[in-house]
């Protein structure tokens, strides 16, 4: 920002003013980034199934003559798409190589697909074979709802002493950690693993509520039940 300031500052008291102004900024919490858009604007509805229920309940009307935002370069009305698996994906990226990031997760799908069917192949009982899921997609979102933390430490201070204070979770949060586990498991492997491989099987693990995930939030659960004295802290 400051290099971008001098560039285009010829006069260094235009220079001085510009940085004050930034760490106003700053110091409110106020964004720099402004919208082109004005608040008259709505978001975009591209999903097939978000416009039925619009036309169904008549909201559609009152979006007729309203100007509408432009839609993001991700947003797609694909049948293909999948919003949990998009964001996974971004999690996964890193330097911003998601096309190497979306190739290794469709790689852990097809060894999920891999590990189930074998399951099931070998498999002679009827009862345990209409058991077994082998639908990778279903297997991610079962391991992602098994994964999610209810409650979390945040630490506190009251009378010069720091409390970890167990506080309820958003749904937001929940689910970043989640994921945020399952990738940190999933690189924490042998070097004869590759990554694909052992995020298949932490994805298969926790789709039937066992494996490290889970086990780290069942212990992040009993760590928030073993402080719930504190919990009143939240409201001092």
């Amino acid at each position: 920002m400051a290099a971008f300031n001098k560039i285009i500052c010829k006069n260094p008291t235009q220079y001085i003013f510009l940085n004050s102004v930034s760490a106003l900024y700053n110091c409110l919490g106020v964004s720099k980034n402004f919208s082109q858009y004005g608040k008259q604007f709505v978001d975009p509805v591209f999903k097939k199934e978000e416009q039925d229920i619009l036309y169904e309940t008549g909201e559609i009307e009152k979006k007729t003559h309203v100007p509408i935002k432009a839609a993001l370069t991700d947003a797609t009305c694909s049948v293909f798409h999948d919003e949990l698996v998009r964001k996974f994906v971004n999690l996964v990226m890193r330097k911003g190589k998601k096309v190497l990031a979306r190739e290794m997760v469709e790689k852990a799908f097809e060894n999920v697909k891999r590990i189930q069917l074998e399951k099931y192949n070998s498999t002679t009982e009827t009862e345990k074979k209409e058991a077994i899921v082998t639908d990778p997609l279903k297997i991610f979102h079962d391991a992602i709802a098994n994964c999610k933390p209810v409650l979390q430490l945040t630490p506190i201070k009251r009378g010069g002493a720091t409390y970890q204070v167990p506080v309820p979770i958003t749904e937001n949060r929940s689910r970043f950690l989640a994921m945020k586990w399952i990738i940190l498991a999933a690189k924490d492997k042998e070097r004869r693993i590759h990554f694909p491989e052992k995020l298949a099987w932490e994805l298969v693990d926790a789709s039937k509520n066992q494996g490290r995930v889970v086990k780290q939030k069942q212990d992040l659960h009993r760590q928030c039940e073993a402080n719930r004295a504190y919990a009143h802290y939240r409201w001092g």
